[in-house]
């Protein structure tokens, strides 16, 4: 097996343990009866282990574990945190093994990146086909619930997702063990060990902080998708909790896709043209959800757009950061970003969405209850458009980049 499948293999694995459980977490906490601010408090776990990894956990990490063996003990504890988590129904337990997984988790996202680009011969090269393994790990991993839940998914069955996910984790600490040594960065001298101070420094440009905000607002859209979209799949469009996970797996379907072409659309349209097609997605996804609830064929072919939404802004606001800011301050800067998507956007969607849910949500009858769906998914359509509006008026970004990319 060459070294370029091992690691695609690696990144198979490390997605997969992720999107076993991301699609049906908040849909599972409200079959619990959790409150909405219980879920909020349970998915800015998430974006709170994003905040130390960026400040603590990452840097700590690399200079003080070989990758494969911090990969290999993240996820052995990760994988019994999440045991944990299919084992508990009250909120104190359940929150504090989701938290503790979500410590655990976050930081092996850098850290088997740091793997990749370590080990390949030709990381810009490479690295695209290496990172699709994740994509084509988040697909693998839905197909099985078709078979472990049923149409109508009890909470006893759809805690099989923590304990796939689980079994995915220890899989992966094993076969962490495997792959090629990669040991601790040591300190460069002169480095400044708080890189995040240099991060938040670049804000003083304009297109940095128009580009920081657009994406903020992108960020909490995003993840406030995984909020709604499975709940609204089975509960308004009718389609059987069992295929709700497989149906959303479409748009990483699409999002293959979209990696593919990207560069021909950045080297068509420039960056600020192809994000702005990117937050678009958003918005006609979100329409569609709105006003055309009643059609399973155009609500199940829409989600081909995820990976439009995905590829044509998050890809390529890290394409942009790499080609258009200066070696030295391209580290802070990605981690400036992946702190708002991974962080910030993630913990404002967990408190946004299931706020709005909770108001929306009206009786319908002595015992049922009902989501007001067009008004909420209204609300992540106006935020993509504002979005849009501040990147085609704001955005100017330097006249600089590859050849295959132009800023314009």
């Amino acid at each position: 097996m060459t070294r370029r499948t091992r690691l695609f293999l690696m990144m198979v694995l490390q997605l997969a343990v992720w999107g076993a459980w991301a699609p049906k977490l908040f849909p599972y906490m409200g079959m619990l009866g959790f409150a909405p601010w219980q879920q909020s408090l349970v998915g800015s776990s998430w974006g709170v282990a994003a905040l130390l990894g960026i400040f603590f956990s990452n840097q700590f990490a690399d200079r003080n574990f070989s990758a494969e063996r911090f990969m290999a003990a993240s996820h052995a504890l990760g994988g019994v945190a999440l045991l944990g988590v299919a084992a508990s129904t009250s909120f104190v337990p359940f929150f504090a093994c989701y938290l503790a997984y979500s410590l655990l988790y976050v930081p092996t996202l850098s850290v088997s990146n740091s793997i990749a680009f370590a080990n390949l011969a030709d990381p810009a090269r490479d690295f695209g086909a290496v990172r699709m393994g994740g994509t084509v790990g988040w697909v693998l991993v839905s197909w099985p619930f078709v078979f472990l839940l049923g149409a109508h998914a009890t909470p006893e069955e759809v805690r099989w997702i923590f304990v796939v996910a689980a079994i995915v984790s220890f899989v992966l600490a094993g076969y962490s063990l495997t792959l090629p040594h990669t040991p601790p960065k040591r300190d460069v001298a002169g480095a400044d060990p708080l890189a995040w101070r240099e991060a938040i420094g670049l804000l003083k440009l304009p297109f940095v902080a128009v580009l920081f905000l657009v994406t903020f607002i992108d960020s909490v859209i995003h993840n406030g998708y995984f909020v709604m979209a499975d709940a609204f799949l089975t509960e308004r469009v009718g389609i059987a909790g069992n295929l709700s996970m497989v149906v959303l797996s479409l748009g990483q379907l699409a999002e293959i896709v979209t990696m593919l072409v990207l560069g021909a659309v950045l080297v068509r349209l420039g960056w600020k043209a192809t994000m702005i097609v990117g937050i678009l997605g958003h918005a006609a996804r979100f329409s569609v959800f709105a006003f055309f609830a009643d059609s399973v064929p155009v609500i199940v072919a829409v989600q081909l757009l995820h990976g439009v939404c995905y590829a044509f802004f998050f890809a390529t606001v890290y394409i942009f950061v790499d080609a258009a800011f200066p070696k030295d301050v391209r580290s802070s800067a990605q981690g400036l970003f992946n702190f708002l998507i991974l962080g910030v956007g993630n913990v404002a969607a967990s408190f946004l969405f299931p706020a709005l849910i909770g108001r929306l949500t009206h009786a319908t009858g002595p015992a049922s209850k009902a989501v007001d769906y067009q008004t909420l998914f209204l609300v992540p359509t106006g935020m993509a458009l504002v979005a849009v509006l501040l990147l085609a008026f704001f955005f100017r970004p330097p006249q600089r980049g590859p050849e295959s990319a132009p800023a314009t």
